[in-house]
């Protein structure tokens, strides 16, 4: 795509926004008028906050799900084909436009349970039981709530564009990302299938992420975009009792603490420097009481790679590690293992990265504030890639900043980004709506109409 054609479609596309819309949600919701250009997105910054206010933990997103059909079929257009209830709370909105390429865009819609501490005057207060039945507060820290704003946003502006372009533009909102199911669970329920939901297998997929740099950045990079993940809880097995006669006891919480300690040597002594790898132990959990030693000790690992052969060579010295430790503690059972997250590599194809890179060069400027074909990889793993690799497509998933502007020039200028910038899942975390919003939506249209747009 060149300059002049991704400026005047999206600029013509812009002036053909609605100028009023609104949107009646549980009365939450009352819309403002629209200014005529995408630089304001009035309408989209209050569903935005709409959706901050309101998350839903993942495969309980009912609400969220519906909310997405509803606008897109009362506020955006009428000619989407809506498939609703794929892989439970996922949907799939077509929009067919004549012949040409077919083109996935995606965003993730469930939050994670972590008590918002932004103080935002639409911050979360919202509580849920998780699947454990527990309840928990729950808050959208990794910035799904800008994914769906903004792939909204996009597909107006795309329906705008309409007589600019050619082909099937496929949305796909996709439930559970935090689980690492969702993408999976909407392929094995039958997304692709002719006999089940029918969404045409698209010739290219694209996808975004909202990350802790500074709102107004987006960037692409080539290859590996982010690492796999594999997690699990382990139960170590020991015999509880009275905590005044451990010798007559196989203290679990013990054993623990010299497993914990141990598998901190995997990524220290056993992968190579410049092979980036993480090994975390993120909860353990035995007991409650000063005077009991309980039975069992419950640890939660979490493993992060960045290549296919250290996963599996990593996966087996947890184990190796945790097995051992059992042992020598004299275990009353080998440790039990159950995997509740698992997490592929996300490897951005060359050719569709580099397509990409063509037109968002030509749409922003390309410097540290704006577009960079080189952004760092994502902090966290996507499930994302799925969606593309079960039927053989190729995708790219590219990055976008959100920390408002002047919190991090401050902290750049004090060298304390790693301390004062808030990150994704902490309570603290939120994009500052604009720019943010603004980058995205450009992103995901340029992003489709580099294959879409009538040549």
């Amino acid at each position: 795509m060149t300059r002049a054609a991704s400026s005047n479609v999206l600029a013509a596309a812009s002036s053909r926004l609605l100028r009023k819309s609104s949107l009646d949600l549980d009365s939450h919701i009352e819309f403002a008028t629209a200014a005529s250009s995408l630089h304001h997105l009035s309408p989209y910054q209050e569903l935005y906050k709409y959706f901050h206010a309101n998350p839903e933990l993942s495969n309980q997103e009912h609400e969220t799900a519906a909310a997405i059909a509803k606008y897109l079929k009362d506020k955006v257009s009428s000619d989407f084909d809506i498939r609703t209830g794929i892989g439970g709370t996922g949907l799939a909105a077509l929009l067919f436009n004549g012949d040409g390429p077919r083109v996935l865009l995606r965003a993730d819609f469930d939050a994670l349970p972590v008590e918002e501490r932004t103080g935002l005057p639409y911050a979360s207060k919202k509580r849920m039981k998780d699947a454990d039945g527990v309840e928990k507060p729950v808050m959208h820290a990794c910035g799904h709530d800008m994914h769906i704003t903004s792939l909204l946003a996009a597909a107006q502006l795309m329906v705008s564009a309409k007589a600019s372009w050619s082909g099937t533009l496929l949305l796909a909102f996709q439930p559970a990302e935090e689980r690492g199911t969702g993408a999976q669970a909407m392929v094995d329920d039958g997304m692709y299938d002719p006999k089940k939901h029918n969404v045409p297998i698209p010739d290219v997929c694209l996808g975004g992420h909202v990350m802790p740099h500074r709102a107004g950045v987006l960037g692409t990079r080539r290859g590996l975009a982010a690492s796999s993940a594999d997690s699990m809880r382990i139960t170590l097995h020991g015999r509880g009792g009275h905590a005044s006669m451990p010798h007559k006891l196989v203290d679990p919480v013990v054993m623990a603490a010299s497993t914990i300690m141990k598998l901190q040597t995997i990524v220290s002594r056993e992968v190579a420097a410049f092979d980036p790898t993480v090994v975390t132990v993120a909860s353990i959990q035995a007991g409650d009481a000063e005077n009991v030693i309980v039975d069992d000790a419950c640890i939660a690992v979490d493993i992060r790679t960045s290549n296919a052969e250290t996963r599996e060579k990593v996966k087996k010295s947890v184990k190796r590690i945790v097995d051992a430790e059992a042992v020598a503690s004299n275990a009353v059972k080998p440790p039990t293992y159950v995997t509740t997250r698992s997490f592929p590599l996300t490897v951005n194809d060359e050719i569709v990265t580099a397509k990409l890179e063509e037109t968002f060069r030509s749409h922003f400027p390309e410097d540290a504030q704006n577009y960079t074909s080189e952004i760092e990889k994502l902090g966290g793993s996507e499930d994302f890639p799925n969606l593309a690799t079960a039927v053989g497509k190729p995708y790219c998933f590219f990055m976008y900043g959100g920390t408002p502007q002047e919190v991090w020039d401050q902290c750049e200028k004090e060298g304390t980004l790693d301390e004062k910038v808030p990150i994704n899942h902490s309570g603290l975390f939120y994009p500052a709506i604009m720019p943010t919003l603004q980058v995205a939506v450009d992103a995901y249209a340029a992003g489709a109409l580099t294959w879409l747009i009538k040549k």
